[in-house]
This record gives structure tokens, sequence and C-alpha cells, in this order.
């Protein structure tokens, strides 16, 4: 075996431009791989898990972007007699974009009680005190604060706001570091947002045993009296909605993910076949002293494998590096959707690169083990 594999290691040392330029092309196409497998893990985590399935959403009827959206906040009160809610958060939205955005700043204002109570966060720098007693202060995502350069104590104006960082959060749920997190009063009564007693949408917790759909329907059928309409989803489907369009843009690149898979395995046989065409009278050379097809494919298989796995391995390790040190993320109408690394990104990347590195050797490695001995010997 370890002969083999120094073989292997001279073939590919003996054509070093070739398999320098062949690693590069596999790891360009696994970075963009990962990149895009990281945005539809992203989807995935945003509409997906216990929050998206057991929280509603209240919001205006017929309206999509948060500004547009203006319910009363009283409908607090009328959502909890409502049987299986469980708690009312009224929130209200702002977002500097309601469009498609790479850089998408979204400012939740909620009680600070209740986003303690029911987010994920933790606080990695600052203090709730500040926080909570202060009228403008806010609590950034980590994510946001990476991007902008915030830390704890910073003034941040953007648009009409303007608010002090009062501390930095991370959370286990992505999305959420692409948040900042302000007092419901601060936005309702910050100038030029005129949203006094309005909120864009009442968060709803439920009961263990409630059917949220069922819920939902009350919700909304006891609200059809009052002075706006509403609709009513679970947050997973609320939140798939508001980013459809970004949904359609995310299973197009679906396919983008497969076309470098394939521009991979067109790489890397066409420099295996290359390199057994090079060698064809080599390999008739090895057949006469003993070694046996299977054996003559395994020396390609291995070539086109380990070209692949490298090539596939650094194109997986820059993505995944990137992504945790970027903070990306891309949002519609007040949702984001976060690229992050993960575990199953890295083991993807792998499992990929190991089977296309195989499947390309494959016809390379069948030509290698049967080429007829005499014609090649006679091969100048």
């Amino acid at each position: 075996m370890n002969t083999m594999f120094r073989y292997v290691l001279k073939t590919l040392w003996r054509h070093r431009t070739r398999t320098l330029l062949t690693v590069t092309g596999a790891a360009v196409a696994m970075f963009v791989f990962c990149f895009v497998g990281s945005v539809q893990e992203g989807l995935h985590r945003l509409t997906t898990g216990s929050d998206a399935d057991r929280n509603l959403i209240v919001f205006q009827e017929n309206r999509f972007c948060p500004t547009s959206s203006r319910l009363p906040e009283d409908y607090e009160r009328v959502i909890a007699e409502v049987p299986g809610v469980r708690d009312v958060m009224p929130i209200q939205v702002w977002t500097n974009n309601c469009r498609a955005s790479l850089d998408i700043v979204v400012f939740n204002g909620a009680d600070p009680k209740q986003i303690q109570q029911t987010r994920p966060l933790k606080l990695t720098s600052g203090d709730w005190q500040q926080f909570e007693s202060t009228r403008d202060a806010a609590i950034v995502g980590r994510n946001v604060a990476q991007r902008r350069g915030l830390k704890v104590g910073d003034q941040f104006t953007i648009g009409e706001l303007s608010v002090r960082v009062a501390g930095i959060f991370e959370s286990n749920v992505p999305s959420e570091e692409n948040l900042i997190y302000t007092s419901l009063q601060f936005l309702q009564y910050s100038r030029g947002l005129d949203a006094a007693g309005l909120v864009t949408q009442h968060e709803v917790l439920l009961t263990d045993t409630a059917d949220p759909d069922r819920v939902a329907a009350a919700i909304d059928q006891k609200l059809r009296a009052g002075a706006v309409a509403t609709k009513t989803r679970r947050k997973g489907a609320f939140q798939a909605s508001t980013l459809s369009d970004l949904v359609d843009l995310i299973g197009f690149a679906h396919w983008l993910g497969y076309a470098c898979v394939a521009l991979v395995l067109s790489l890397v046989a066409t420099t295996t076949v290359m390199s057994v065409q090079d060698r064809i009278k080599e390999y008739a050379v090895l057949q006469t002293v003993g070694v046996r097809p299977l054996r003559a494919m395994r020396l390609v298989l291995a070539e086109s494998t380990i070209l692949c796995l490298v090539g596939g391995l650094v194109g997986t390790v820059l993505a995944l590096t990137a992504l945790g040190l970027g903070g990306f993320a891309i949002g519609a109408e007040g949702a984001t959707i976060a690229f992050r690394p993960s575990l199953g990104l890295a083991v993807t990347g792998t499992v990929v690169s190991v089977l296309v590195g195989v499947l390309a050797g494959l016809v390379p490695a069948i030509q290698a083990a049967t080429v007829p001995i005499v014609d090649a010997l006679r091969q100048a």
C-alpha cells in the first residue's frame, strides 16, 4: 500500500503544473458549492424547527414590507384571550431596505423582559440592565456588529434611528445574530416613524397542547371586527412567504451547486485521462512485471481521488473560514438568512470530493487496466 501511494504521489509530482491547476480548479468549484450549501442550510434553519412551527406571527393582511404593516398594539389583549395562547409579544420592525440586500439592517422593538425570556440570546459583552433602563439603548447581533465594526458604547445611526450599543449578543439561531433589538417604545416614538400605539406584528407563543393552525384561524376570526384585518401564520411559513423571491433564487442556486460538482468531475476526469494516455506504455510495463489489472485500476483511482480530495478540502476549508469570519447574510422585508459554517457542510464537502474523485477516475482506470500490452509497448 505504501509503495502504491508513493508511486501515485511521484506521478502527480512529475506533472506538478497540471496537478496544481487541477487542484486549484477543484478548490474553486468546491468553494462555490459550499457557499451555495450554506445559503440553503440558512433558509432551512429559518423556516423549520420548534420555534418556526410552534410560534405564530399576526401581521396586517395583504401587507408585505414591515413599514406598511400597522397593527394596533392593544390587539395584544384580544389575542391573549384566545384559547391556546400562552403569551403575546408586540414587535415593531424597522429595516433600512425592504428589498433583497446583502447588508440589510433590521431593528426589532419589543419589551426587553420578553426579549430576554423568549429569545435564545447570550450577551458576549455589555449587560441587560443597561439595555432595560436606557430608552435609546440597543443590543446588537454578532454578525451586524462584525459587519459594521460596532462595540459596546458606540453610537450607531442609520436612517432616522440612532441608538447606543448596550450589548453584543450571540445566538444558537443564526438569523437572530443579524438583528438589532431595542425597546418597543423607542421605535414607536422615534421621530419620523409615527408609530405611537402601533406595531408591525404580534408574535404569539402557544401552549404545549395547542394546535397552531386552529389558534391562527381563531385569532384572525376574533380580530375580524377590529380596525385592521390580520393574517396569522406559523412563524416558519410567514418567513418563507416573506422571503418568497429569495426562496426562488436559492432554489436556482441549488442547480449552481450541482454545476460546480459536474465541473470538478469533468476537470479531474480530463486530467486523469491525459495522465493515463501519457503513461500508457508505463502501464503495459507494469503488467509485464506482474501488476494485475485491478491494482492498475487502483493506482488510477487513487490518483484521481487524491486530486479531487485535496482540491475539495482546500475549497471547503476556505469557504468555511470565509463564512465564519464574514458574518454574511441576505435578507428582505425584515427577515434574514444567515450564512454559517457547519459540521454538516464540512462533511458534505469532503464526501462529495471523494465520490467525484472516484467517479472521475473510473473510465481512465478501466483504460489503464485493459491496455493491450503488445500494442502499448510498440508505441514510441
